[in-house]
């Protein structure tokens, strides 16, 4: 079998009907192809509405909510072909794409790759990146400190590691887990996905090991639609889809979990760096803000209440701590 695609439930049965019913013919009634549904939802409800209009589909019950580290690593196990598809549900798919994305996979000395990832209008969005050393990318986030480091960056001219707009083929370091193929060989070389994990950062840190079995690719000329951060906006409540939020729970998750594989990836000592500048952005934040927001001749506490949930989020973040730099296996489930 040629290709295995595998899709996380959880709450988003909607989205995974919209995107099966963008598949062509030759998607789901192909031998070569194969259909997983991991289930995180308990009790299971989306069983029946997908399988009475996709009869194709396999299933997978986690039996609970397994995040997407766990439920991907049950699909691989039982996956068939000798590609692997991590796909988002709230993706629809363009006729030809992931036929012709494992085709070129196939013929290539690449051992994983990611797609053009587009917006419904067609502009481009994020789809893959390089390493940051010590993942210091993750400071441009932090509220007024963030826009401090990057103006540094922009003075000594650092290039941008993330990847919106990419080449016909362009090699990356790692690749959005919206779309992720990967050879089957070099799973079983690189291992499963991080099983800490509970979302956010895990194909990073994946990436990161299968990078060692060889290149990792975007095809720039391959475009999948990608309704980014609605199905989990909608689980969580968070005010927004981006992943630059830090105030409420779903930015506690981003927190813990880019802590976590910088500690794993790159270590102690890059982590606890990481760790103290959020952690200084807390007083630079609060000052900034109030002479920002005057000088603009605006509400000098507009901003409080942004930073009042980042700012709990920090002194949570501290408290899981001690087990990130343990490094014993964990389930950091944060939502």
């Amino acid at each position: 079998m040629q290709l295995s695609i595998i899709i996380v439930n959880y709450k988003s049965t909607s989205y995974i009907l919209d995107c099966l019913a963008s598949a062509e013919p030759s998607l789901v009634n192909n031998p070569q192809i194969e259909w997983i549904v991991v289930d995180n939802e308990y009790p299971a409800v989306a069983k029946n509405a997908l399988s009475a209009q996709f009869p194709f589909v396999q299933w997978v019950e986690m039996g609970y909510n397994a995040g997407f580290a766990r439920a991907n690593n049950a699909g691989i196990k039982v996956a068939k072909g000798t590609h692997i598809l991590l796909l988002n549900p709230d993706t629809i798919l363009i006729p030809g794409s992931i036929q012709h994305c494992v085709n070129r996979l196939e013929e290539s000395n690449h051992i994983a790759c990611g797609v053009q990832l587009v917006y419904p209008n067609k502009a481009p969005q994020f789809s893959g990146s390089k390493f940051v050393q010590g993942g210091m990318n993750h400071l441009v986030e932090l509220p007024y400190w963030g826009g401090f480091v990057k103006g540094l960056a922009s003075i000594f001219k650092k290039s941008k590691p993330s990847i919106i707009k990419a080449e016909k083929e362009q090699l990356v370091d790692w690749v959005s887990g919206a779309f992720l193929m990967v050879k089957k060989s070099a799973i079983d070389k690189a291992g499963l996905m991080d099983e800490d994990f509970f979302l956010y950062a895990e194909e990073v840190e994946w990436c990161s090991r299968l990078y060692k079995q060889g290149s990792i690719c975007i095809y720039g000329d391959i475009e999948i639609i990608h309704l980014i951060g609605t199905s989990i906006q909608s689980v969580t409540g968070s005010m927004d889809n981006s992943y630059t939020n830090l105030s409420d729970k779903k930015g506690f998750q981003l927190m813990v979990s880019n802590h976590l594989r910088i500690r794993k990836q790159y270590g102690i000592f890059w982590c606890s760096c990481l760790l103290l500048n959020y952690t200084w952005a807390i007083p630079f934040a609060f000052i900034a803000s109030l002479f920002v927001n005057i000088l603009r001749i605006q509400n000098p506490f507009k901003d409080y209440r942004y930073l009042t949930g980042f700012t709990l989020n920090v002194f949570k973040l501290w408290a899981q701590m001690p087990a990130i730099f343990k490094g014993n296996p964990h389930f950091y489930k944060c939502i």
